[in-house]
């Protein structure tokens, strides 16, 4: 179980680690970069906090290159912040880099063509929480009895609203007939004990913390997650196949005594193109060989491997990414090559 202790320790350690690197000699002039992740109660940002931090204490002294991390709305607005020049660096759901690679949905016409793929770091689990009295038959499509009802779908601008969306649409469910609220992670679940809302989505690496609370403030007698069926998964698949079957263990959440079945995508962690070539193979090189460090971090990190590293990715590598993958004996398919 990912504890906020852990993260304030992290941080610690980060703060510690920029306040010897402002201690360098002046006239060697760093780099600095910033990573952008998500709200504080999901995955993404602390996973983020801790490429950064692990990336700052390798790369800081020899290459004067530093990372921090930042929280944001999510997906949406990271590809904003990349867009405006404002980041070089961020984690995204692979719906959100497929819609802004192609020009679809929200980006129709308008194709983000300055992002590069870096890595496929973990599975985001798509995860309905809804109180019991909603939850007539445990299936997905129980979110039909939510219209009327106050349900948070996601923060505006953020990959959780998007993919909550998409999901619902493609099995015919109308959220707009739901009283929406758009929450981060942590007032979601905080909504939810106190009885604000009748259900949230959060997509994460599981474990995920603002649900292990709701779980365990709330009881697991009375909320639960939302399933999919083989069924639901092909209608969703129809639109943008990027989901796949996920199960979530017995036990990952307090007094959740069966597996649940979900579905869940890749997360990545991509760049602008225009961000140097060494700069990302060395941010590649450091975060794959201090794999043991990221999974202190974070459960949902200790699927990380280099020969899945490509996976799902939806936009072209990196060329630092790519000289960094070819060292590791990584056959890279043409379509990851870019021009």
């Amino acid at each position: 179980m990912y504890k906020s202790s852990f993260l304030k320790k992290l941080l610690a350690t980060s703060v510690l680690a920029s306040a010897l690197i402002t201690g360098m000699n002046a006239a060697d002039k760093e780099q600095k970069y910033i990573i952008a992740t998500a709200s504080t109660g999901g995955t993404f940002y602390p996973v983020g906090v801790g490429i950064a931090t692990i990336a700052s204490i390798k790369l800081a002294a020899k290459e004067k290159m530093t990372f921090s991390a930042i929280s944001s709305a999510g997906s949406g607005e990271n590809i904003d912040m990349m867009d405006k020049g404002e980041v070089n660096f961020s984690i995204i759901q692979a719906l959100f880099g497929s819609m802004a690679w192609q020009g679809k949905a929200g980006y129709d016409g308008k194709p983000r063509k300055n992002l590069r793929s870096i890595s496929m770091l973990w599975q985001n689990v798509e995860q309905f929480v809804v109180y019991n009295k909603v939850a007539t038959t445990g299936n997905i499509m129980d979110m039909k009895n939510l219209y009327g009802k106050k349900f948070s779908i996601g923060k505006r601008g953020s990959g959780t609203l998007v993919s909550g969306e998409t999901i619902l649409d493609s099995l015919g469910i109308d959220y707009n007939k739901m009283d929406l609220q758009y929450l981060g992670y942590t007032p979601s679940s905080t909504a939810m004990q106190d009885g604000k809302v009748d259900g949230m989505n959060i997509p994460s690496g599981v474990p995920t913390s603002a649900i292990t609370n709701a779980y365990a403030t709330i009881g697991a007698d009375k909320i639960k997650h939302l399933e999919f069926s083989d069924a639901d998964i092909e209608k969703i698949q129809a639109n943008y196949p990027v989901w796949t079957r996920y199960v979530i263990p017995k036990e990952t959440y307090p007094g959740q005594m069966a597996d649940i079945n979900t579905i869940a995508q890749p997360n990545l962690l991509v760049v602008t193109a225009d961000t140097p070539e060494e700069t990302v193979y060395l941010l590649t090189k450091t975060m794959y060989e201090n794999l043991p460090f990221l999974n202190s971090v974070h459960k949902a990190t200790k699927v990380m491997n280099i020969k899945k590293a490509i996976d799902g990715l939806p936009m072209p590598l990196h060329p630092g990414a790519i000289k960094y993958y070819k060292e590791q004996g990584i056959e890279i398919p043409q379509r990851l090559m870019g021009e």
